[in-house]
């Protein structure tokens, strides 16, 4: 069978009809926009999200990078959860790229509430403190374990940071997932964040990129950050076509990450060796050992077994599902872990 690879969503390979369509893609040189399939697939994002406009990028850390980039000036302050990607997973982008400070709110699973930013925003602003200037929030959480925000929530964030006149950006790089398990639709998010990043390559299925949706004139200037951080490609129609499959055919399919990933979590339940597992809503499965198992003598003796899975830290082990785990990979995954 091989190796059965659940390190994440992003190892997933092309399908045949996805291969398809990238061969015999129309392209063009996008640096001077003159990709059609780019062109195409940009224009599609920000109509479903009922966005003006949407950028294509080679990574979703680069388009969040340039969220970060267009919304603040150096010396400004971010408010994220602790546990954001765009500060934990980014290389220190933010600081580095944007020279931005970052205020870490204690949420739980990666989200924090409104109150918690109320909290943070108001009070005293004066020369001793940096200009609030924007609020990241990441749906579904990664480091949360696939952690879906409550609607609502985001509504009273999106509340105070406007009020705030704080920009509203969202790493969205698993948001199809949080919109399939909670049926909530892509127009209710264009509606309520100033920038939304989604990545291609995740649950998707797409081999490389992300795209950042916005008004125009933040994509105006989201293109030049772009070209500034070695962004800008040429016959990109290649790639751009996958994602334009992924939209129209993986989206609905995402449901069947998540049953699977149910199946995995009730699996480990049973497993004497298992302390504790996050509550799964979908594709990620976080869980912990009991003490006194070192987690990567486990995760070493799993891949001899030929199950590849990884540490988060802080005791946290990670399962992700994705199109390529089929239910036969599964039968074997939970053999290898009923017979740790």
């Amino acid at each position: 069978m091989g190796k059965i690879n659940l390190i994440s969503d992003t190892v997933t390979k092309p399908s045949a009809e996805m291969l398809e369509v990238m061969m015999s893609a129309e392209v063009g040189d996008d640096v001077f926009k003159s990709d059609p399939t780019v062109n195409a697939l940009q224009e599609k994002a920000a109509r479903i999200f009922g966005m003006e406009d949407a950028l294509f990028f080679p990574s979703g850390t680069m388009a969040n990078q340039a969220a970060i980039k267009i919304h603040t000036q150096p010396g400004d302050r971010m408010f994220c959860d602790k546990w954001a990607h765009v500060y934990n997973y980014e290389g220190g982008g933010a600081a580095f790229n944007s020279g931005v400070t970052s205020c870490l709110i204690d949420g739980d699973r990666g989200m924090f509430t409104a109150d918690q930013l109320t909290s943070l925003v108001t009070g005293r602003n004066d020369i001793h403190t940096p200009f609030n200037r924007l609020v990241c929030i990441e749906n579904t959480t990664n480091k949360g374990g696939g952690a879906c925000w409550d609607f609502d929530e985001l509504k009273k964030i999106h509340s105070i940071a406007k009020s705030n006149e704080l920009g509203y950006h969202l790493d969205g790089a698993r948001l199809f997932n949080a919109l399939v398990a909670k049926n909530e639709t892509t127009k209710q998010y264009g509606e309520l964040f100033d920038t939304i990043s989604i990545c291609l390559s995740k649950g998707l299925g797409a081999p490389v990129g992300s795209i950042l949706i916005g008004n125009k004139k933040d994509m105006e200037k989201a293109l030049r950050v772009r070209k500034l951080f070695g962004g800008g490609m040429r016959q990109a129609g290649y790639l751009a076509a996958a994602g334009l499959y992924a939209l129209e055919n993986n989206v609905e399919r995402l449901s069947d990450d998540h049953k699977r990933a149910k199946i995995v979590g009730d699996a480990l339940s049973s497993c004497s060796y298992v302390r504790k597992i996050e509550p799964i809503e979908t594709n990620i499965v976080i869980f912990y050992l009991e003490e006194g198992i070192n987690t990567n003598d486990f995760i070493a003796k799993m891949e001899a077994n030929g199950v590849l899975m990884i540490s988060m830290g802080e005791g946290k082990l990670r399962i992700v599902t994705h199109l390529d785990f089929t239910d036969v990979m599964m039968e074997e995954l939970i053999k290898e872990l009923k017979e740790y």
